[in-house]
C-alpha cells in the first residue's frame, strides 16, 4: 500500500465512523430526557445533591456532567447545582478500593451526603459495573432517585435505575460520544428551564460579600 492508499484508507475509515455516529444522533432517547430533566431540577429546587458517577471513559463523561450542571446550568439570581462527582476524590477512592473493595468505592461516597429528593446519575456503557450499581442501590436505599445513562443493552443498570437514557449501540466509543451528547443536552435544557423557573426567594444564589456577580452572556459563559 503506498502513501496515498494509506491516505484514502484512513479518510475512508474516519468518515465511516462519523456516519455511524451520526446515524446513531437519530436515535437518541430524547423522548425519555423530559422525566430526567424534571428529577434534576426537582432536586435543584429542593436545594438536594445530585451524584454522578462512572468507570473510564464514563468517569470522564461524569466528571464533566458535573461541571456543566455547576456552571453550565447556572442563571444569574437563582439558585445553583450542588453536583458532587463520585470519581473526582483521587485520594478518598483509592482509600474506600483499598480498604473494602472497590466494587464499593462508589456507594460508600454516596452514603455521606445521600438524602430524599437527591438524584444520582450513573453512567456506564456496558450497564454492569458493579461499583455502579451498588451505588445505585444505595441511593436508592436513602430516598435518593436514579438515572442510569447506559448503552450495549443496557445491562442491569437500565432496569434498575428509575430512569434511563439508553443509547442503541454495541460500539463503545460512539455510546461514549452520544452519552456526552445527551449531558450536553441535559445542560442545555436545565439552564433554560432555571430561566424560567419563578424568581423565588429561596431560589435566589447568595450572595459573595464584597464581590459582583457577572453577567452571562446568551450560551451561559460569562461576558
Amino acid at each position: 500500500m503506498n502513501d496515498l492508499q494509506g491516505v484514502r484508507t484512513v479518510q475512508s475509515q474516519a468518515a465511516q465512523y462519523v456516519a455511524d455516529v451520526q446515524a446513531l444522533l437519530n436515535d437518541l432517547p430524547v423522548a425519555a430526557v423530559p422525566a430526567v430533566v424534571e428529577a434534576l431540577l426537582g432536586a435543584w429546587r429542593g436545594g438536594h445533591p445530585v451524584f454522578v458517577c462512572g468507570n473510564g471513559g464514563s468517569a470522564a463523561t461524569a466528571s464533566h456532567f458535573v461541571n456543566d450542571l455547576n456552571k453550565g446550568t447556572n442563571v444569574a439570581g437563582k439558585r445553583r447545582f450542588r453536583a458532587l462527582g463520585l470519581v473526582d476524590n483521587t485520594a478518598l477512592l483509592m482509600a474506600w478500593s483499598n480498604d473494602t473493595a472497590y466494587e464499593y468505592a462508589l456507594a460508600e461516597q454516596v452514603i455521606n451526603f445521600v438524602e430524599p429528593g437527591a438524584v444520582l446519575v450513573a453512567i456506564s456503557g456496558s450497564g454492569n459495573s458493579p461499583n455502579v450499581l451498588r451505588a445505585v442501590e444505595v441511593a436508592q436505599a436513602h430516598g435518593a432517585i436514579t438515572v442510569g445513562i447506559t448503552g450495549f443493552d443496557g445491562g442491569k443498570l437500565q432496569p434498575l435505575a428509575d430512569l434511563g437514557l439508553h443509547v442503541p449501540s454495541r460500539c463503545m466509543e460512539q455510546v461514549e460520544d452520544a452519552h456526552m451528547i445527551l449531558c450536553h443536552t441535559l445542560t442545555v435544557t436545565l439552564r433554560r428551564a432555571i430561566a424560567a423557573e419563578p424568581d423565588l426567594a429561596v431560589n435566589a444564589a447568595p450572595a459573595m460579600i464584597g464581590v459582583q456577580p457577572l453577567k452571562p452572556s446568551r450560551n451561559g459563559a460569562v461576558a
